[in-house]
C-alpha cells in the first residue's frame, strides 16, 4: 500500500532545507516531489488554460491518493497564494518520519487557508477516513503536530 506524506509551506525559501532534511533521514530524492505554480504561469490569470489546466490536474492528483475536494481545493488555494507543496512517497515508517520533518519546518495547517473541513486527530492507521481503493484501507490522517497531511491508497 502506497502512503504519501504531504506538507504546504509558505515560504519558498525553505524548501532546499525540507529536501535535504528528508533525504538526510534517509528518503531517496526521486521520492520527494516539490511542487509550486509554474513560473511562467505566474500573473497569467487564474482563467488561463495552461493555470486552469495545472489546477485541475493538481486537484485530480490529490484525489487519486484520497484527498477530498475540500483538501484538494485547499492544496490549489495554496498554490495561488504563492505556496509550495513537499510531496514523500514511500511506504511505512519513512513517509510517518517525512510528515514530523515536514511539520519541524512548520507546515500550513488546511484549516488557517479556511476552504478545509476538520480532519483527524491523530496518525493512528485505524483512524484513517475511507478512501476510493477498495483493495485496502485507504484515505488521508492528519499527522499530529503539524499540517502534514499522510495519505494512504
Amino acid at each position: 500500500m502506497a502512503k504519501a506524506a504531504v506538507g504546504l509551506f509558505e515560504k519558498s525559501d525553505l524548501i532546499d532545507e525540507i529536501v535535504h532534511d528528508l533525504e538526510a533521514s534517509g528518503f531517496p530524492r526521486n521520492d520527494i516531489r516539490v511542487l509550486s505554480e509554474p513560473r511562467e504561469m505566474a500573473g497569467s490569470g487564474m482563467m488561463s488554460t495552461p493555470h486552469t489546466d495545472f489546477e485541475v490536474d493538481l486537484v485530480r492528483e490529490f484525489r487519486t491518493i484520497g484527498a477530498g475536494e475540500a483538501d484538494a481545493d485547499a492544496y490549489v488555494q495554496g498554490i495561488r497564494r504563492g505556496g509550495v507543496i513537499v510531496f514523500a512517497t514511500g511506504s511505512g515508517e519513512k513517509v510517518d518520519a517525512a510528515a514530523e520533518i515536514m511539520n519541524r519546518h512548520r507546515a500550513v495547517e488546511l484549516e488557517e487557508l479556511g476552504v478545509s473541513q476538520p480532519h483527524l486527530h491523530s496518525a493512528d492507521r485505524s483512524n484513517v477516513t475511507p478512501g476510493r481503493n477498495s483493495s485496502g484501507q485507504a484515505g488521508r490522517i492528519r499527522s499530529s503536530g503539524g499540517g502534514a497531511r499522510l495519505f494512504v491508497w
